[in-house]
This record gives C-alpha cells, structure tokens and sequence, in this order.
C-alpha cells in the first residue's frame, strides 16, 4: 500500500505509553471478561482477540506522525499485528471504559466500552497526549452480550469521517488504522431478521481522550461520588490543567469549558452539513470532538427535518436541524451529574448559559463566512432565513449551493447587470430537479440573489477576495454517503482502493483538485434510497 512518505519516526517499540487513565483511577478488581454490571470503577482491564488473517486496508499518515510514526512503521507486519489486536507493545496497558447514557432522550444505565479496547495513551515527542483505541477487536465486560466486533462496511465509514471530518476543520477523533480481520461477522444491518456474515476490521482510532459525558452520569446516577469526585478531578487535572487545581469552582467553569467546546463543534456540523445521527449522551466527548461515528450522514439536498438513521425514523429526535438543541440537553444532562459535587443547581445553571451565548455568536460569524460577508448584521437576519427557504423551494444541494454562490458576480460587468433568469440558470447546476424551476419557486432565487448581491456590494469587496474567503469554509469535496457506499462495495469485493483514493481527495476538501471532480458530484439518482446511501442503522 501506498502511504505518503514522512520523516522517519521513533519506531513502535519507541512509543511512550504513560497510561494515566488506568494509573489514576479506580479499575475494576475483577479480570473475568463476561457481560456484567460494574460497580465501582472506572474501567475494566481486557486483551484484544486474536484475528487470524489481518490485512492492512488504509493507515493515515498524518495520524502516524502524531505518534513519531513514519511510513516505514505503519506498512511493516509488526504494525499490523499490533493495531489488529494479535500482539501488545511494551506499556500497553488494555481496558475498555465504564460509562452509562441517555440514549435517544431514555437513561440507559449502564453502556461502557462494548466494542472498544483502549490500548493505552502514548505522549509523543511534543508532549502530546494520545489515545489509541481498537474498535472491533472483541467482547468487553460491557458488551451487553453482544461479541465486541465490528464489520469493515462501519469501519470504513468511521475511518474515513475522522479524517474527512479534521480536514474540514471540524473538531473530531482521529483514525490511525484500518485492518481487516480474515474472519467474517454476523450482522442484523437494518433489524429486520436477515442477518449475514459480513467481513470483520479493526479501527484504530485516536484522540486526546475518549471520556463522554456518560463517564460522569454513571457514577451520579449510581451514587458512586466518590468516584465521581476522582473521575472529575482526574478529567481537570489531565485534560484542563488551564483550569487551575481541582474545587467547587474549578468544576463549574470546566463545565462551562465542555459548553464552549461544545457548541464550537456544533457549529462546524452545521457548516458542512454533517449529521452525526444518534446524539446519545454518551456519545458526545467532553474534549469538544466528534466522536463514535455511527449511523450519520451529510445532506446532499438541504433538508433540516433529515436524518440517516432508521432507529430515530419515527421521532428524528437527531435530525439535523435538532442538532443545537439536543447539544444543549446533553449539556445539562452532565450538568445533573456534576450537582453531587456542587450542592446545589444555580452555579451549574449560569455554566450553561455559556452554550447558547457562544453558539450564538459563532453562527453568526458562520454565517457571514459563508456569505462571504464582513459581517452579519442584525439585519442579514432576514437574508439568512430566506436563504433556507430557497434551498428548499427547489431540492438544491447545499454544499454546491454555497461555491456557486461564491462564483456568482457581484459587480457589473461590461455594463452587463443579471437578471432574474441568470440567477436562476447559475445555480442549476445545485439543483436536483432537470429543467426550470416553476415560476414562484424560479422568483423566489431570483429575489433572493438579488437581495445578496445588493447587500455584498454594501461591504464594496471585490469577487476574488469573497470568493477565497467563502471557498476557505464552504467545502468543495464532503464524504457523501453514496461515496463512502461505493468504497465499501469495491473494499468488501477485495479492492481497497477507492477508499484509498477517497482518503486522499478528503485531505484537501476545500482545493479545486484536477481530475477528481466526479467526487465532487450531487448524490446520484440511484442513491436516493439505496441502503447505506440514505439510510443508516446503528449496526456495526
């Protein structure tokens, strides 16, 4: 395989595993790895299964040289056997994590780490902290009875969006690695009683720390203070040392730090059309990152109701246009869980104000971004909201909505000033129907792009410098889903290719790259409602 070459690294036997999660913590004293309730503890210490025929699919450079890794490290077999599960490296110290949650808005007790085996944490040599994580390789005390697996059409579409997502300049968990297994796994994809052998993989994922919000609610919901005491002074003292030494009132503005965070990534998601698809409380990060991609999407047309996941079909508790809301609910569900250590509400309360003060500001700073405004004025209210009216008058789609827009003059030239029907013909080429548009629907762009050049030549910016600004934020190239489908055909068919080739035209996502413009096209007709293009399950 083919990996773009880096600096020679430390080597894998160099890597510096300090591990501070399970040397600081309290662990679970019991080693047998069956399904149980764990009390008490933090994590619980594992062994990765061994897989009988790993293969190396995709390793991601820059993720290696995180870890000092160079290209030699990451396409030798001693790094395939490690990041499949089959050997450990000295100072690994594996454990999978003890959390619970509210899913889909219902507490669900206790959850934890069913198919996720952290390895250990490795601290390069910037001093930064690394987790490395395999998802897929085998049952953990919190594997609710299920085998730990997980299947290569999921882990592609996790090891692509963690890279897609961090090249897009949204706040995400990384992935190092993804390796077939040799064996096959039986999987239910959609619950519907037609369940199939499927390939098995392993993902190595990667991030600073992988602790979520239902780290905290587990130990509050149980009455576990203590622990939860440890689990937060731990979490400030690693990860937010800015914060100052652990007390009453460090807990409260490190809960309005998670809000800040928080809301910054929720702000991204809604930038480039990202739905992470099942919010569940313990599947958001309290770093601020976008984590356990699962059944999520990105809009092809521009739908606020959509969502990709068939379990939340009926209620779309976590469709796009919810995604601030519910970010804010999740919020206050750690809230409820720091009231232990606090005493009482109020000061909790005014930390979460922090959230819709920052969301706030920075949509609006989106917004004028992706305008290609100075600013957004408390009177561009109204262009805005018209904006999502003309992306659905006609189903257009919104992320080439946005660079056709970058691309429409705003200046007269040679004395030539557009009309209704050039409006309409210039953005055409986003729009999913053939043909003109009907009358109503054709005035209202005409009106609206109107509207928008007026107001561009109020900031008397020229084009260029428009067009550079709102093509640095509005991506050319997303991970559509019909794309990551037609990697996970060619891969299941024995053909890693395409979802090498797609890694490497997500690294540059805003960049006009020559030849590849198919990959850049509107979602087919027969991805419309093909199984893995339009719909999702949280099968993996």
């Amino acid at each position: 395989m083919a990996i773009a070459p880096h600096k020679a690294g430390v080597g894998l036997d160099r890597l510096d595993f300090d591990n501070r999660f399970v040397g600081g913590l309290p662990g679970d004293p019991s080693t047998d790895n069956h399904s149980r309730q764990v009390l008490g503890a933090c994590f619980s210490r594992v062994t990765p299964m061994k897989m009988p025929a790993p293969k190396l699919v995709a390793a991601s450079a820059e993720v290696g040289a995180l870890l000092d890794l160079g290209a030699e490290d990451l396409a030798g077999e001693r790094f395939l056997q490690v990041f499949a599960g089959n050997e450990q490296l000295a100072g690994m110290a594996p454990y999978a994590a003890c959390y619970g949650g509210h899913q889909f808005g219902n507490w669900a007790g206790q959850l934890g780490d069913g198919r996720a085996i952290s390895l250990g944490e490795v601290v390069n040599r910037s001093d930064e902290r690394w987790e490395l994580q395999l998802k897929g390789a085998g049952p953990t005390p919190y594997s609710r009875g299920s085998d730990g697996r997980a299947v290569l059409r999921s882990s592609i579409r996790e090891f692509l969006c963690s890279e897609a997502m961090h090249h897009l300049g949204v706040p995400t968990t990384r992935a190092l690695s993804l390796i077939t297994t040799g064996d096959h796994v039986v999987r239910d994809m959609f619950y519907d009683g037609r369940a199939a052998p499927e390939p098995g993989a392993v993902l190595c994922r990667v991030a600073p720390s992988f602790i979520r919000f239902g780290n905290f609610q587990l130990f509050a919901a149980r009455g576990e203070t203590d622990v939860l005491r440890k689990l937060v002074d731990f979490t400030i003292t690693r990860d937010f040392p800015e914060l100052g030494a652990p007390s009453r009132d460090v807990y409260v503005a490190w809960l309005a730090e998670v809000a800040r965070r928080t809301a910054e990534m929720i702000v991204h998601w809604m930038r480039v059309g990202f739905v992470h698809g099942v919010m569940n409380t313990d599947n958001m990060s309290v770093l601020g990152l976008t984590i356990d991609y699962g059944p999520y999407g990105w809009l092809d047309d521009y739908d606020p109701d959509w969502t990709p996941n068939t379990t939340d079909a009926q209620g779309r508790r976590y469709r796009f246009g919810n995604q601030p809301r519910i970010a804010y609910w999740n919020l206050v569900q750690l809230a409820n869980a720091l009231v232990p250590l606090i005493g009482e509400p109020g000061p909790l309360e005014e930390a979460l104000g922090t959230y819709p003060r920052t969301f706030e500001a920075l949509q609006n700073q989106m917004f004028a971004d992706k305008l290609g405004l100075s600013e957004l004025r408390p009177e561009d209210g109204d262009l805005v909201e018209e904006l999502f009216q003309v992306l659905t008058v006609v189903e257009t789609d919104m992320t080439l909505f946005y660079r056709r827009l970058a691309q429409l003059p705003t200046q007269a030239a040679a004395g030539k000033q557009l009309g209704a029907a050039d409006f309409v013909e210039h953005f055409a080429s986003a729009r999913y129907e053939t043909g003109a548009p009907a009358a109503e629907a054709g005035k209202a762009i005409a009106d609206w792009a109107g509207r928008y050049v007026a107001r561009v030549q109020e900031d008397a910016v020229s084009d260029p410098p428009r067009r550079a600004r709102m093509n640095a934020v509005n991506p050319k190239y997303v991970l559509r889903n019909y794309l990551a489908q037609v990697a996970i055909d060619a891969a299941e068919a024995g053909d890693p290719s395409k979802v090498r080739e797609l890694l490497d035209v997500v690294r540059k996502p805003y960049d006009e790259q020559p030849g590849r413009d198919s990959y850049a096209d509107k979602r087919p007709e027969w991805a419309r409602s093909r199984p893995g293009c339009s719909t999702l399950s949280c099968s993996s």
